[in-house]
């Protein structure tokens, strides 16, 4: 017999995902390994396999648990804003450490590189062309985002889905520009710290874009299924935050490693 419970909180049902998620997280690093020094890929596809399923099905129990369940109660939904918080306060950490890096070695070139910033022989990409399009192509994103939290808010299914279209197709816009600019760069990630600072921080960035652009994906789909309401549409809400983040990224790269560090 199911007991009624009397408090606001969400109590989790037993799930495997924890366990498979582990099992996924151990066979990828294991194969990472096994790739670099073995040149063997098997392990690392079994675990990014692994991986992507548990976090299909593992999302896919928390839409469920959100949308036909109705265990995500005002309480709960605030909870899960903190922690959204809290994981984009931990995000903006990590990429301070690659602007640490990047203003260290730039502010004080050393020897080594012959004391000038850029190194000699880098030739930089020019941050009038690609850079500058991609950073429009970011700031309209912003705004056809919040477009689709408004239009979500007031109620406009047609209006939430025209901008939240709009706005995934500029990620993958994006995406495929930077493909293109690393494609036809004249430097590489091991040549001097330059290399190493532009495509780690650029590179991450583009990561945390293809991220961004799959959660939007999702939410567009959610969208289309009539998962959300006016009042309660925390997961697109969760997205949109993302892709802020995202975008305020882009500026400060764009400023100081296209623009000032050029």
């Amino acid at each position: 017999m199911k007991m009624k419970k009397n408090h606001p909180y969400h109590l989790v049902d037993y799930s495997p995902w924890p366990l498979t998620g582990s099992i996924g997280a151990m066979a990828l690093t294991s194969g990472m390994i096994l790739w670099m020094h073995k040149n063997e890929l098997y392990l690392l596809i079994i675990g990014l396999l692994i991986l992507i399923m548990t976090m299909i099905q593992w999302w896919r129990d928390i839409i469920r648990e959100s949308t036909f369940q109705g265990n995500h109660t005002i309480k709960v939904t605030n909870g899960l804003k903190i922690g959204m918080i809290l994981f984009i306060v931990s995000e903006v950490l990590f990429f301070i450490s690659f602007f640490w890096s990047f203003f260290h070695s730039s502010l004080a070139p050393t020897v080594e590189i012959g004391m000038t910033w850029p190194p000699k022989g880098i030739k930089v990409f020019n941050p009038m062309e690609i850079p500058l399009l991609n950073t429009m192509i970011l700031l309209c994103s912003g705004m056809t985002v919040t477009w689709t939290h408004h239009s979500m808010m007031n109620g406009s299914y047609n209006e939430t889905k025209k901008s939240l279209t709009m706005t995934v197709i500029l990620g993958i816009y994006f995406t495929m520009l930077q493909a293109y600019e690393y494609k036809e760069a004249s430097f590489c990630i091991s040549d001097s710290v330059y290399g190493s600072c532009f495509f780690m921080a650029t590179g991450f960035h583009g990561f945390h874009v293809i991220i961004g652009t799959m959660f939007l994906m999702v939410c567009l789909m959610r969208h289309i299924k009539c998962h959300f309401s006016k009042t309660h549409h925390f997961g697109f809400e969760a997205a949109a935050w993302y892709w802020h983040f995202v975008d305020v990224v882009w500026l400060f790269l764009y400023i100081s490693i296209y623009w000032w560090g050029s």
